[in-house]
Parts: C-alpha cells; sequence; structure tokens
C-alpha cells in the first residue's frame, strides 16, 4: 500500500502504481459516451493516465484543463482522465469547458482503481482514487509514474511530458 495525504492527513491507497519499466494492467474505464476505453482502445499511442478523485473539485479541473492543452503538442498520444465520478460528470465537465483532446474515463464499474493502485482505503476520501499520472509508451510499458503527495496539490506536469518530448 502507498501513502499519501488529504489536507495533511496521510491516506492510504489500495497498493501501489505498476512499476516503471513493467506494463499496465489490463482495464477498462466507461467513456463520456458510455463506450468502453481499454487497453485495446488504446493499442499503439502513447498515454497519460492523469488519475484524480473528482472532476468537480477545482484541482482535479485544472488537471484535465492543463492536460487537455498539453496533448495537442505531443504525436500518438492519448490522455485518459480517471476519477471514479460518472461519465455524465464527465461529460457535463468537458462539454461545459470545451474540452475534447482528452478521453474521460470513469471508474463506476471496473477494477481500475485496484488495479491500478490508487484505490483511497481510508480518509474522508476513502473510495476515490489519489491523485496520481502513469505514462506510458506505444507498448503500454510504464516511462513514469507520480503518486502526488498531497491529494490536493496538482501533479508535476513537466516531468510526465518531458518522458514523452523525449521519446519524440
Amino acid at each position: 500500500m502507498a501513502k499519501t495525504h488529504f489536507k495533511g492527513t496521510e491516506a492510504n491507497t489500495n497498493g501501489n502504481l505498476p512499476e516503471v519499466g513493467s506494463t499496465i494492467p489490463e482495464f477498462s474505464l466507461v467513456g463520456a459516451d458510455l463506450a468502453d476505453i481499454t487497453n485495446a482502445t488504446l493499442a499503439g499511442k502513447r498515454v497519460i493516465f492523469n488519475i484524480f478523485p473528482s472532476i468537480d473539485t477545482g484541482i482535479c479541473a485544472q488537471s484535465v484543463r492543463r492536460f487537455n492543452e498539453a496533448v495537442t503538442k505531443l504525436d500518438n498520444t492519448a490522455v485518459v482522465c480517471a476519477s471514479a465520478d460518472l461519465p455524465f460528470a464527465h461529460a457535463r465537465f468537458c462539454g461545459a469547458e470545451g474540452i475534447d483532446n482528452v478521453m474521460a474515463g470513469s471508474g463506476f464499474r471496473s477494477s481500475f482503481g485496484e488495479d491500478f493502485g490508487v484505490l483511497l482505503t481510508d480518509s474522508p476520501l476513502q473510495g476515490l482514487y489519489a491523485r496520481a499520472v502513469i505514462v506510458t509508451d506505444v507498448d503500454g510499458t510504464v516511462l513514469h509514474t507520480e503518486l502526488v503527495e498531497e491529494i490536493g496539490t496538482e501533479p508535476t506536469y513537466s516531468k510526465a511530458l518531458e518522458v514523452l518530448e523525449e521519446l519524440a
């Protein structure tokens, strides 16, 4: 189990992020259009998994905006914004914000949180996902991970993007 913090208090996850050099687990998320997003959906693309507790919080929303903008400068790259929110919340937010460069992924009928080691097991956010970023290459090999130390802060965008820029 990994540790992060929520408002300065320790919060635990159910496991650890996939290790750099490993292959991401098989997964399924539900897109804003209710279609499944799976490993097969993303085959042949580099992927940034932007994982967070809820689209309805300021920091989570900001991370979606930032990655939505950043991915326009990256070839053959998909951004999957994953949370336990329902697909309707993702669709509402992305529609209102004009966000169309990322894939919204709801874990409401999947084991994504457990499989990626981001499911919070305690704290007031128990049952939601910790804030994390995972970057993979076109084969699904993990190139970079970050479990954000304080859930209420943004991830280190530059580190995630640098890994992909180095591959270009």
